[in-house]
């Protein structure tokens, strides 16, 4: 009861879990709506005994991915009769969904976090993975998300953002991705296309809407850069106020998106990510800065090939920009609800084991184009786990030949903004400069003084 008590009083600075991929934050789908499935997976549970014990409920924040994970559990549960419940949260609702599953007598065993900011409101739910198999796959440390010594969470997706190009309008235009290596450059090329816009028929960047399913690409994952580049500056990898270094070039970037685009600044409030998306897909604009999670949209069925699309790093006109790279990180991080029965846990660590070390499970959550045991295609991810595949996502190997090439990526910071208040205050002060009805003095006031008061309040 105290827990839940505790749990209800944060509430006011709960986090709407941002990427990717659509959900606010980062990853990003499109798709919405609860969806619901009985399933389970797999050839063998880690200790090797295939005696069904326990149920697995999977509260999933990634919409984009339902289908996926529906087959995977149906899979696992017909192999080990053990029974999965997948649940996906809608679009931008997966906070609000995992608030009011935690209240239920039969609450999700498995759920996830968005990086320390979203631990510190779920902490107390989350069994220890440190003595667990999952853990003992990851390919690296630096993606468990811990406690102390306890492990709390484990990332179980790494995803990357910048800016996808269509390569061959950029060519139509007169240039090619080897003619932007800076802020400078994406400039030029952009404001020579938005003069030539008539003339060559497309415009130079997709609509950077402001409705809440597309705003978290700029209230989130672009004011990542003002931030991070002060991060960098200082040494630190949080702070309780921020200064605002970087918003000079926050406003230089914001001002190329909207004034070089599909339609006019005004329009940005009630433009979607479908209608970014759209529009990109129909080759009507250059540039849409979206993440890695986009690729299985753009490609296949009629639509991009890889020969079509590049993604370039975010330039902001801060830093060593010819040795920058896409911005690189995860918020996605398992956690195992510690309230759940000891068969209960179990089963969940069961299965998301069989998920990163089996075939069946590798190969959905890595795969492409026909990689589900169905013929569907797979995930696409890069999951940090021993036993991963390769991923045939374009936008995942260009952003290994970057870090191949010495180029450093911008690393997730947003999972320190102090709270989902402070990235709304951000993006209504955005769209009002947009729309003429508020000016860049409302979007510092937001960024510095907001993240201040959001902080102390998160942080008592």
């Amino acid at each position: 009861m105290k827990r839940m008590l505790a749990l209800l009083l944060s509430l006011a600075m709960v986090f709407a879990l941002v990427a990717c991929g659509g959900n606010n934050s980062g990853n990003t789908g499109n798709n919405t709506g609860n969806n619901t499935g009985n399933n389970t997976a797999n050839d063998q549970t880690s200790d090797g005994d295939n005696t069904a014990a326990g149920e697995v409920y999977y509260l999933n924040f990634k919409p984009e991915q339902d289908a996926q994970w529906q087959e995977l559990a149906k899979i696992y549960t017909e192999e080990t009769g053990v029974p999965v419940t997948v649940v996906t949260a809608a679009s931008g609702e997966y906070e609000t969904t995992l608030m009011s599953e935690m209240g239920k007598s039969n609450p999700p065993t498995l759920f996830q976090v968005n990086g320390p900011v979203g631990l510190a409101n779920w902490k107390d739910y989350c069994y220890d993975l440190s003595g667990s198999d999952i853990y003992g796959e990851l390919t690296s440390d630096e993606y468990a998300l811990k406690d102390g010594d306890a492990v709390l969470g484990i990332a179980y997706v790494i995803e990357s953002y910048g800016i996808i190009v269509n390569k061959t309008l950029l060519a139509e235009a007169g240039y090619s991705i080897e003619d932007i290596q800076s802020f400078d450059d994406l400039k030029k090329v952009a404001e020579d296309i938005t003069a030539r816009k008539d003339e060559l028929g497309f415009a130079a960047f997709t609509s950077a809407g402001m409705d809440g399913s597309s705003d978290w690409r700029f209230k989130t994952h672009l004011a990542n850069l003002p931030i991070y580049f002060e991060y960098q500056d200082k040494g630190i990898s949080s702070t309780d106020a921020i200064e605002g270094t970087y918003l000079d070039n926050y406003k230089a970037i914001w001002d190329l998106y909207i004034n070089n685009s599909t339609c006019a600044p005004s329009e940005l409030a009630g433009k979607t990510g479908d209608d970014s998306k759209n529009e990109f897909l129909n080759g009507e604009a250059v540039f849409f800065q979206n993440g890695s999670w986009e690729y299985a949209n753009l490609v296949g069925e009629g639509k991009y090939t890889d020969d079509d699309l590049a993604m370039i790093p975010i330039y902001i006109g801060a830093g060593d920009e010819a040795n920058q790279g896409l911005c690189t990180g995860t918020e996605n991080y398992w956690c195992v609800n510690n309230a759940a029965s000891e068969e209960n846990i179990q089963a969940t660590l069961d299965f998301i084991y069989w998920c990163v070390t089996s075939e069946t499970g590798t190969q959905a959550m890595g795969g492409g184009e026909g990689a589900m045991p169905s013929g569907e295609p797979g995930m696409s991810f890069v999951i940090p786990f021993k036993s991963a595949i390769e991923s045939p996502n374009l936008f995942v190997k260009q952003d290994a030949e970057m870090l191949a090439a010495g180029k450093t990526p911008v690393s997730w910071n947003f999972t320190t903004m102090p709270s989902e208040e402070w990235k709304n205050g951000v993006g209504s002060a955005l769209t009002a400069y947009a729309a003429g009805t508020g000016d860049w003095d409302g979007v510092v006031t937001a960024f510095v003084d907001g993240w201040a008061s959001e902080y102390a309040l998160a942080n008592g």
